[in-house]
């Protein structure tokens, strides 16, 4: 799981061109949104957008998006649970 939460990160900061970001800044358990990592609704897209193309995964219900993206941990926990 610690390996994928560390790819997770880069893809992120790639995704999300999150130039003054380093994988090392990200918390496991932080927020992504609002007071953690600060992100927003165009980086939620983003983020279903990473998880289709990099792991097959379809975010089919929108409401399942807030758990999904809750912190980096609840997405790799995400993945590891869908992933084909």
């Amino acid at each position: 799981m610690n390996e994928l939460i560390d790819k997770l990160k880069g893809e992120i900061i790639e995704q999300l061109n999150l130039e003054d970001v380093k994988k090392e800044d990200i918390d496991n358990d932080a927020p992504l949104f609002g007071e953690g990592l600060g992100l927003d609704s165009i980086d939620a897209l983003e983020l279903i957008v990473l998880l289709e193309k990099n792991y097959g995964i379809k975010v089919a219900n929108p409401a399942d998006g807030k758990k999904i993206f809750q912190s980096i941990r609840t997405m790799a926990q995400y993945i590891q649970d869908n992933k084909k």
